[in-house]
Formats: C-alpha cells, sequence, structure tokens
C-alpha cells in the first residue's frame, strides 16, 4: 500500500512551534491517530509505527515533544543512546508535553485527510502521555503501550471517557507487574477499558528498532489487539 507522508508544522501557544511527522493513507483519508513517541523522540521507529497505521487507512500525526528543550532530537538505540534519552526525558515537563499533545491532536482533528473520530495512541512516555491526553481531551479512543505512569493517574481515571486499550508485559524491569496490575483492577470496574499483560513481554517489546528491547512475539501478539482494538472502536474503511 502506498501511503504519503509529510512534516507539518504547529504554531503553538507560547509562540513557538511544534514540528510533527504525518503519514496519509493511500485513500487520502481515514479517521485521525495521534502517535505520541518513546523517550527516543520521533526517530525511525516512531516514524514506522506511524506508517503501520496508515496503511491500515488511518491520517496519523506524530508531535515531536521535545520541542520545548531539544527540538529534533533522535537518541540512538545503544546503551549510550538510552542514557541520553534518559536525560533527555528528565528535562522534559510532563504536564507542558501533555499540552503539546492536546494541541496536536486538535491540529489532527482539523486535517482534511482526516474523516471520522480521532484517537491517540503512545508508547512508554507516550502512553503515559496519551492517558493525559484522555484526561483532558476526550479522544475517541485510546492505546497505552507500558505507560510507566499511567498507575499513578488512575485517580483521574473517572475523566477518561473514551474506550482504553493498555499493552503492558509482565517482564518489565521498569514498571512492576503489581503496577499494571492495578490498571487491570481498574480495569475491570470499566466495560469499555481493556488490558493486556504479555507474560514474556518486557518493556518496550515493540520497538522494532531497538534490538535491547525488541521482543517479536509478544509485539506480534499486541500489535494484533491493537488492530482489532481500532477496528472496533476507531474503524477505518
Amino acid at each position: 500500500m502506498t501511503i504519503t507522508t509529510r512534516t507539518e508544522t504547529i504554531a503553538m501557544p507560547d509562540g513557538g512551534s511544534m514540528d510533527a511527522y504525518v503519514a496519509i493513507p493511500e485513500s487520502g483519508s481515514g479517521p485521525g491517530v495521534l502517535v505520541l513517541m518513546e523517550i527516543f523522540g520521533v526517530g525511525t521507529y516512531i516514524r514506522g509505527a506511524t506508517d503501520r497505521l496508515a496503511e491500515h487507512g488511518y491520517a496519523v500525526l506524530a508531535p515531536d515533544l521535545y520541542r520545548r528543550t531539544r527540538p529534533g532530537v533522535q537518541f540512538g538505540s545503544g546503551p549510550e543512546g538510552l542514557q541520553e534519552a534518559f536525560a533527555a526525558v528528565g528535562e522534559l515537563d510532563i504536564a507542558g508535553a501533555i499540552e503539546d499533545a492536546i494541541v496536536a491532536l486538535g491540529t489532527l482533528r482539523a486535517l482534511p485527510e482526516v474523516r471520522g473520530g480521532t484517537g491517540v495512541l503512545g508508547f512508554c512516555l507516550g502512553g503515559t502521555l496519551a492517558f493525559g491526553v484522555a484526561i483532558g481531551a476526550n479522544p475517541d479512543t485510546l492505546v497505552a503501550y507500558y505507560g510507566s505512569g499511567i498507575p499513578e493517574m488512575l485517580a483521574n481515571a473517572d475523566a477518561v471517557s473514551s474506550p482504553a486499550l493498555f499493552h503492558f508485559g509482565a517482564q518489565d524491569p521498569y514498571i512492576p507487574l503489581e503496577q499494571s496490575q492495578r490498571v487491570a483492577d481498574a480495569a475491570a470496574a470499566r466495560p469499555r477499558w481493556e488490558v493486556a499483560i504479555q507474560p514474556d513481554g518486557g518493556h518496550a517489546f515493540d520497538n522494532w528498532d531497538n534490538p535491547m528491547f525488541h521482543q517479536p512475539e509478544p509485539a506480534a501478539r499486541a500489535w494484533e489487539l491493537t488492530r482489532d482494538f481500532l477496528a472496533r472502536t476507531l474503524p477505518a474503511a
């Protein structure tokens, strides 16, 4: 399937700007999905995740949420890149990044190629930020991959009106299983929330561009769940 890609420059309320990678399906239009980056920035993996969604009929936008501190930065996949990314995320104002993501969601909703609803999908850092967007901006659906901050945000769960799918790995060294289970327990009381804990999954298991983390089998299982969930909650023609 042929998709088209471009960079959008978004004017921000503080007078600055934020670049975003955009991928449009071959059909030329579709429901919108906001993709929120992990700590490595909008690099090869996040652009690939954006393209993958466009191949399934979605109009997708991935904003540079480092725009306030290190605009355009992308970190490598080895141990050195990981340490650099940890340093960068330590400088990030999480509340400000959620505000920026909500602005990006508004931009996505206004794109001429977007037909139908809009959802948000985030990985790692982006999973946490996606939950914040769902609290503050009412997307039509939410998918969060291993968002470490989500368990501590559950006090605001009643503000999330959208259906939600949360992915975790039972072997994640950064998110103890009891934290993932807190989200699963919250989901049990909400008929439109779903939680998938991959028993063999570590952290960032979907990141095919980072051999430190990628685990093809849990990644494939989680992606099939994501595709099915999106087909039910934000169907593309």
